[in-house]
């Protein structure tokens, strides 16, 4: 369904509500903090989403071995997003999903940040920002990872511009655009069932 499409960034705690009366199915959490984290990931779970923690936004939490050891056997969410490769290189290891952010700012990043890709085989890129459908498409043939995209996504157009050149999903911290992105969902699905 194409609701799964769409990503929930969810940077605040009072957005977790919001998004869990959505029919979003994956969240990137970018809120919290390591006394409050456990049961975030615990609430999103039990409602059978997919959690996701932005590792660097999440205070209290090391960017070591450790701290994924303590991520994966204590808070247990599915994955990480994470600018770093070497942390996804550590949370592979302890059987967590990855998706490796890269920030397109120049062509040095671009050309380093493919190359960590090869070498690191996250599960997933999310290309920032989500508003350069070209290089979308170029990226995804350079790595053959599944692409995700995000930052300064503004429209409903956005969302669709960068799923038509490739990407797999468009995470968005707007909760009106969830709304938007079902309602727009729900009228295609209730116009494909009268065909």
């Amino acid at each position: 369904m194409r609701s799964d499409r769409l990503i929930a960034a969810i940077k605040s705690p009072k957005h977790l509500e919001m998004f869990l009366n959505t029919e979003l199915q994956v969240a990137f959490l970018q809120t919290g903090n390591i006394s409050v984290i456990k049961r975030y990931v615990d609430l999103l779970k039990e409602h059978q989403r997919f959690v996701f923690l932005h590792v660097e936004k999440i205070p209290g939490i090391s960017y070591d071995r450790e701290g994924l050891q303590f991520l994966a056997k204590f808070i247990r969410p599915h994955g990480i997003v994470t600018t770093k490769s070497s942390l996804v290189q550590l949370a592979k290891k302890e059987g967590l999903m990855t998706v490796q952010r890269l920030f397109l700012v120049d062509t040095d990043a671009l050309e380093n940040g493919i190359k960590s890709i090869h070498d690191v085989q996250p599960d997933a890129l999310e290309i920032m920002p989500g508003l350069i459908p070209e290089m979308i498409e170029m990226i995804r043939k350079q790595t053959h990872v599944p692409i995700i995209t995000g930052g300064l996504i503004q429209h409903e157009k956005h969302i669709e511009a960068a799923l038509q050149s490739g990407a797999v999903s468009v995470s968005t911290s707007r909760p009106w655009l969830w709304r938007k992105w079902e309602s727009i969902n729900r009228e295609e699905v209730h116009a494909h069932g009268a065909n």
